[in-house]
């Protein structure tokens, strides 16, 4: 590498840019660690997680559905806070409560099939992307990583 217009090519005057540099090596390195940390020690309590489950995180499960009906996401997105919304409105314990005529009055696209989207565990395997929730992206995934490693 050159680098023109030092005097006597005189460059340690350069060294100031690699302060960034350095520091986000150190932010790696501590990061690492921190990581190490965490999940060696890491339990988890799935009864816990299962209890802690809202039909309101499965908001954006209902507008990938009207995608999947051919509604553009902009749009989609604006009729699944309708559902939320009507959901509150109607203090409900989530979406999911809606009866079937409640959403096709919000939006005549909803077919019978809306409830199928109230699932948690489908939820996670429909996002089978490469980095998505999926079992078979997660399994992919491992054994790219372990590929990498190997």
């Amino acid at each position: 590498m050159s680098i023109k217009s030092i005097p006597s090519t005189y460059n340690k005057d350069m060294q100031e840019d690699k302060e960034p540099l350095f520091d986000a090596l150190t932010t790696v390195e501590h990061s690492i660690l921190i990581a190490t940390g965490v999940i060696s020690t890491l339990s988890i309590d799935k009864q816990n997680m299962e209890k802690a489950l809202t039909m309101d995180m499965l908001a954006t499960d209902l507008a990938d559905y009207l995608v999947r009906k051919g509604v553009p996401f902009r749009e989609t997105h604006h009729i699944s806070g309708e559902c939320v919304r009507k959901a509150e409105e109607e203090k409900l314990s989530g979406i999911d409560q809606l009866s079937f005529e409640q959403f096709q009055q919000i939006d005549s696209r909803f077919e019978k099939d809306v409830m199928e989207t109230f699932d948690f565990e489908a939820s996670v395997e429909r996002r089978d992307a490469i980095g998505g929730t999926a079992k078979s992206a997660v399994l992919k995934q491992l054994e790219n990583l372990k590929s990498i490693l190997s």
